[in-house]
């Protein structure tokens, strides 16, 4: 990995500036509420962070109390990470220096009383989807059910008794070899329950994802754990708003987000749109984003028009986690692994349904009536126009 001048954190750098009424205005203008009601770690956890140069920051969301329903609490984690090795490595040295730098980071969270953890998209190789160049990537495919990644987070999902979601490049056997950017969630004890595959392939500047794999066939489907209603809106789904609001119309009430996107792109977009899919929707979101500047060994060209380079740019990682209020957490470093944990309390997702009905005045009979129409080849847009 090439080294970046990178700017480490936003929320450091507020931090650092402003203090007083003023942090506390801005807090309340920005994150929602001026207390980030931040919760101390385990000293484990520390010294595992410490130890292996990685940030660990807990917040909790209160909600109110009820009194026709105890409280759901549950913890949910997030891993941003870089790669370790450099990208001319044998593949399975390449996988293996991630495995272990993942089993620290799982381990801290497992301190924590993790219940959901959640994964990076891709997180077992380098987002290699710029280069257009089949192998050696495609080697880092495997099995959604028995591949390298499952079987070694299986392992520790039991292990830990934790839920964990796993989003890995998929080759699909049984149909062809075909391969899918897919979300693998294994339960508590260790058992896949299922996956989703990614909706929204990006063609974009250096995103030449399409060369890999192309839309997800799963659908929207939401994962019933011991923990919660779960869903995984894969990267370039946060861009679609619609893609947010069938997770909850099928009952999510936890939408992780696992993405890999670079400075100079979207960044300005970053800290909107998993927010405001929360607001929307009234469920919980979690954006994660990697970290790191990987270089390949070859040049690639892309829909830019810039001159031909071995670097996609800086993953800037700022995962973050919003509650179904708006309120959202500090996001963690531009530029360190980080785990990012909070504690939930699900009664919100109704609560807040209940005190601004944002679900329960969409008119998704309206809307499917002029969705049905505007496929239509036939279709004339509702445009009056002034004659």
């Amino acid at each position: 990995m090439a080294a970046t001048p990178e700017f480490p954190s936003l929320d450091k750098l507020i931090t650092s500036t402003l203090s007083g009424n003023e942090l506390n205005e801005y807090n309340r203008i920005h994150y929602g509420r001026t207390n980030h009601h931040q919760l101390s770690n385990t000293k484990e956890s520390s010294d595992l962070a410490e130890k292996h140069k990685f940030d660990i920051a807990l917040y909790d969301f209160p909600a109110n109390k009820e009194e026709t329903r105890s409280p759901r609490i549950v913890r949910i984690g997030a891993i941003q990470h870089s790669i370790t090795n450099a990208t001319d490595n044998p593949i399975a040295e390449q996988r293996q220096g991630i495995f272990n730098k993942i089993r620290n980071l799982i381990e801290a969270a497992a301190n924590e009383n993790v219940n959901i953890l959640c994964l990076q998209e891709a997180w077992s190789m380098p987002f290699a989807f710029c280069t257009r160049e089949k192998y050696p990537w495609c080697e880092f495919a495997e099995s959604a059910l028995e591949g390298p990644s499952t079987l070694f987070l299986k392992e520790l999902a039991a292990k830990f008794g934790m839920v964990i979601i796993s989003p890995i490049l998929e080759r699909d056997e049984a149909h062809g070899d075909t391969i899918w950017n897919t979300a693998v969630v294994i339960n508590e004890t260790g058992k896949v329950i299922g996956k989703h595959r990614k909706n929204h392939i990006p063609r974009v500047g250096d995103f030449n994802e399409s060369t890999y794999y192309f839309e997800g066939n799963t659908g929207h489907p939401v994962f019933e754990t011991n923990f919660g209603k779960i869903a995984i809106n894969i990267c370039y789904g946060r861009h679609h708003p619609l893609n947010w609001l069938m997770f909850g119309i099928n009952g999510a009430e936890i939408v992780f987000n696992p993405s890999a996107t670079v400075s100079g792109l979207s960044e300005h977009l970053w800290p909107v749109e998993a927010r405001n899919a929360a607001i929307a929707n009234s469920y919980y979101t979690c954006a994660i984003n990697r970290v790191g500047t990987e270089k390949f060994p070859n040049e690639f060209t892309s829909g830019d028009g810039k001159p031909a380079h071995k670097e996609f740019g800086h993953f800037y990682g700022s995962s973050y986690i919003t509650a179904p209020d708006g309120v959202r957490t500090p996001g963690l470093s531009r530029v360190r692994d980080g785990l990012l944990i909070s504690q939930i309390d699900l009664n919100m997702c109704r609560q807040i349904r209940d005190k601004w009905g944002f679900t329960m005045t969409q008119r998704l009979n309206l809307y499917a009536e002029s969705l049905n129409d505007a496929v239509k080849h036939d279709y004339k847009q509702q445009i009056i126009r002034n004659n």
